[in-house]
């Protein structure tokens, strides 16, 4: 699936301001079964200063600072990505759970050396006494990794409601688990937890996720989302992605942008500031797949044919007879 993916992040200061500094992951990431065929960033005003790099994890960092007064500051990115779906294993066949949780203490050059990263407590995921029986009701001994996995997925999609504006980007584990509400960000860190609680390696990871508009509705501008999900690692198969808010594996319709530890890893974009008071964010997000591209390319077309022939069109001529 062919995608084009707009993301606008727009801070609006109550006052002007002298300087800030902002970092931002928006690039999508080059993977077996995503590639990157087009990305570009713009940043307004015009930074003083700014730069990318790979961060630790391989995530592509785009870092700016405007030092000068300004009272608005706009990050504006486009790319080409193409997903593909990809290769799952038959979750009966994967290893018991107690198997791969051995994994991340072994000296193995067949496993990557970040996922004993991926084992630990982290700055927004804590490994409560929560976590871990929430998570002991699925993984039963001798379970396949896979297969606990998914119905642990399936479980937090039921027992947790999506709530926009229930939680905020710092809510705890704790907070979660009591209020039972919360968005992607937090049902991410939630099974993580649940994950590491019993030493497997799982890692956030962000992105965006394509909407469907219902039948006959249009698809809104800006109405797509960030999104965030979790990847566990599987001896075999490698990382495979789950989206516990929507309680699925993912396919076609997720495109990764980065992963970490946690939100704070792999923020879409953060920063701070000098003066200003206070400041308002705004994010729309599109995410377009080919075919409706080609759809709007054709009708801008017929639009314009009608336009230039003022309303007069030649109509087809009459079938002939046999």
């Amino acid at each position: 699936m062919l995608y084009e993916v707009r993301h606008i992040t727009t801070y609006e200061y109550k006052a002007s301001v002298s300087s800030c500094h902002n970092l931002a992951h928006l690039r999508p990431r080059n993977m077996p079964n995503q590639q990157v065929s087009r990305f570009r960033l713009k940043i307004t005003p015009e930074p003083s200063r700014k730069l990318s790099r790979l961060d630790y994890y391989g995530n592509e960092t785009h870092y700016a600072a405007v030092q000068y007064p300004h009272s608005e500051l706009t990050f504006e990115a486009e790319s080409r990505v193409n997903v593909v779906k990809p290769e799952m294993a038959d979750p009966k066949t994967t290893p018991p759970w107690e198997d791969v949780r051995r994994l991340p203490g072994q000296v193995n050059p067949i496993y990557p050396y970040d996922i004993l990263d991926f084992t630990f407590a982290s700055p927004l995921i804590t490994l409560e006494p929560e976590a871990l029986e929430y998570a002991k009701q699925t993984f039963t001994p001798r379970r396949p990794l896979l297969e606990g996995v998914i119905e642990l997925t399936s479980r937090i999609h039921k027992d947790f409601q999506y709530k926009p504006g229930a939680t905020t980007v710092s809510s705890t584990i704790k907070e979660i688990f009591s209020k039972r509400l919360g968005v992607c960000q937090d049902f991410a860190h939630l099974e993580i937890a649940c994950l590491r609680s019993l030493g497997l390696p799982a890692r956030y990871v962000s992105g965006y996720l394509r909407t469907i508009p219902p039948p006959g509705q249009p698809r809104l501008q800006g109405a797509d989302a960030s999104h965030a999900w979790v990847a566990v690692f599987c001896p075999g198969t490698g990382w495979i992605a789950i989206d516990p808010t929507n309680d699925v594996l993912t396919a076609t319709d997720h495109i990764t942008v980065g992963w970490g530890r946690d939100y704070a890893d792999v923020a879409p974009v953060t920063g701070a500031f000098i003066g200003g008071n206070s400041s308002i964010v705004r994010v729309g997000v599109d995410v377009i797949p080919q075919e409706e591209l080609q759809d709007a390319a054709f009708q801008q077309q017929s639009q314009s044919i009608l336009d230039s022939s003022n309303g007069n069109i030649i109509p087809e001529p009459p079938d002939l007879p046999a």
